[in-house]
């Protein structure tokens, strides 16, 4: 077997290729139409429905980094799409909160991005689709009750 072969068949790299030709084609929307960034677009949706955010809740939120979240967060703000202040009770803490031009812009793009995923679901049978979403909330379970590996004293 060719190493070609045992990456395709590798499930944490089907996996990976799958969620980002996904992500991309989403993309399409918010990036190409709205002018997005992946990142800027993963922020304005989680905080289009809250109140406010820390800079720590976004980046467990999101799997960005503080460098990723803070750069996002600077172009939405350089934007007015969301505010950012410092946290009263924690100074190291940025709370993120999204305008009024924020979320008009979210409710807006939701459904196109919502319709351009459906697209592609629908190019599915409904027994796979079912299969596909019983399949990822199994694994995200399973990861759950993997407890984190140890950093290793050698690195």
């Amino acid at each position: 077997m060719t190493t070609t072969a045992r990456l395709e068949g590798f499930f944490p790299y089907k996996l990976a290729v799958a969620a980002e030709a996904f992500s991309r084609s989403l993309m399409a929307v918010y990036g190409r139409r709205y002018g997005l960034s992946r990142e800027e677009w993963r922020l304005l949706f989680l905080l289009a429905g809250v109140e406010e955010m820390t800079s720590l809740e976004l980046g467990q939120r999101t799997t960005l980094d503080k460098v990723q979240v803070s750069r996002a967060a600077q172009r939405l703000e350089e934007k007015g799409l969301i505010t950012r202040a410092i946290a009263p009770r924690d100074r190291r803490l940025r709370l993120y909160a999204c305008t009024e031009a924020g979320r008009a812009l979210f409710a807006e793009i939701l459904p196109q991005v919502d319709a351009s995923a459906e697209q592609i679901l629908q190019a599915m049978s409904p027994d796979d689709r079912e299969a596909l979403q019983r399949g990822l909330t199994a694994l995200l379970a399973a990861i759950e009750h993997i407890p984190e590996a140890e950093p290793d004293a050698a690195q």
